[in-house]
């Protein structure tokens, strides 16, 4: 390979939450343990990017600065020749994270009490930003067929038809499940929420990281009529690992919508805008790293064929579901018949592994374990190794 997936810049005492709660479990530095939990890869950031930010650095001041119309067009260029999207520079609104942005529009186009629906189990900040707001969790929860999910539709269309239900905030690719929407599942979904006036928030974050075989469909580019009742949140954070610079682009075709969302940013901040350094890294890697993305998802789904094998080989009774979409692997581990509790127990304390616990994407999450697979391939397999050791005395 051209590019480094093997290196791994320890992150303890940097601020760190993953490698934080590592430490407080016990791990200490000399110990060649990483986490697999919170959502950022354990690959060094790619070469062409700390380069364009090192010029930066030579010539800027870092003072105020907005995107610059070249910015916009890589962005808009980006989407066109990976996904297909006709998007326009004036369509970007910005936002220092997708985080940001779905609390945002919860607060921007609904009222107190309001119904707000997520397609559960589901990213855990999406409950946040229904309940913190005071709105209404609609839960219309995913049919689990045991390796893949899938959408409950009429759940979904009962109460998308609900008069109080005003909006969806749509996880696409889906994580924690791993889906890829089709796009005769997001057309279905956009039908019945033209149908009843339901907004669609769509979180796409993810939208890069396609396993082989499958293709992501950017919800606006469906139809006019979809775009018309949709704002569409993306960021090259998940993709080249820069989530720390809080730059992400929100795509608001709609010029109502639009105004209604630049006017309730401004309630905060009468100029906003992201970081100054977090623009230079998402024009970088949405210029230069193409390649760098393409190897990227070889080893991610090398990581993902190791973990399968290995578990249909020495625990057959965990189910690993399809990874479709995302660099995160859902698994449920209920067959094994540990408490979900005495099963994060084990982990942290005897096999020395940390995963995302399912039970904080929801009740339907307990006994599942989410694992990070964007790391360098020679962790996946030592951790499998202490897996095995450690399960022995259990199972």
């Amino acid at each position: 390979m051209k590019y480094d997936f093997e290196t791994v810049r320890k992150r303890f005492n940097t601020g760190s939450k993953k490698w934080g709660e590592m430490k407080n479990f016990g791990v200490k530095e000399s110990e060649d343990i990483i986490p697999f939990s919170v959502a950022d890869m354990e690959f060094v950031t790619p070469p062409e990017i700390v380069e364009a930010i090192k010029r930066e650095l030579d010539v800027s001041i870092m003072g105020y600065e907005n995107p610059t119309p070249e910015y916009l067009d890589t962005v808009c260029s980006w989407m066109k020749d990976k996904h297909n999207w006709d998007a326009r520079p004036e369509w970007i609104l910005p936002s220092h994270g997708v985080v940001d942005a779905f609390f945002q529009t919860v607060k921007t186009y609904t009222n107190e009490g309001d119904g707000v629906m997520l397609m559960t189990p589901v990213y855990y900040p999406m409950y946040h930003a229904v309940n913190f707001n005071r709105r209404t969790l609609v839960d219309n929860q995913l049919v689990n067929k045991g390796d893949h999910y899938e959408i409950d539709f009429d759940d979904f269309e009962r109460k998308a038809s609900d008069p109080n239900t005003k909006m969806l905030i749509l996880c696409s690719p889906h994580n924690p499940a791993g889906r890829v929407w089709t796009r005769e599942e997001l057309e279905r979904i956009g039908n019945i929420c033209l149908k009843h006036g339901v907004l669609v928030v769509s979180d796409e974050i993810h939208f890069d990281l396609i396993m082989p075989g499958h293709v992501h469909t950017v919800y606006a580019s469906i139809s006019e009529e979809f775009a018309q009742n949709c704002l569409v949140l993306t960021a090259p954070s998940k993709t080249f690992n820069v989530a720390g610079l809080q730059t992400s682009n929100i795509f608001i075709p709609n010029p109502e919508l639009r105004e209604k969302f630049l006017s309730s940013l401004k309630l905060s901040n009468p100029n906003p805008k992201c970081n100054i350094l977090g623009y230079v890294a998402c024009e970088a890697a949405y210029k230069h790293c193409g390649e760098w993305l393409n190897e990227c998802l070889k080893v991610i789904d090398s990581n993902r064929k190791a973990v399968c094998d290995f578990m249909a080989r020495e625990f057959p009774a965990v189910k690993v579901y399809d990874l479709e979409g995302t660099y995160l692997l859902w698994m449920d581990f209920n067959d094994l018949g540990l408490d979900y509790r005495e099963l994060e127990r084990i982990n942290h304390e005897e096999a020395r592994l940390f995963f995302d616990e399912g039970y904080v994407f929801g009740k339907q999450g307990e006994g599942f374990e989410r694992w990070n697979l964007a790391c360098p391939s020679r962790y996946i397999h030592e951790a499998l190794e202490r897996m095995k050791s450690a399960y022995k005395n259990y199972v």
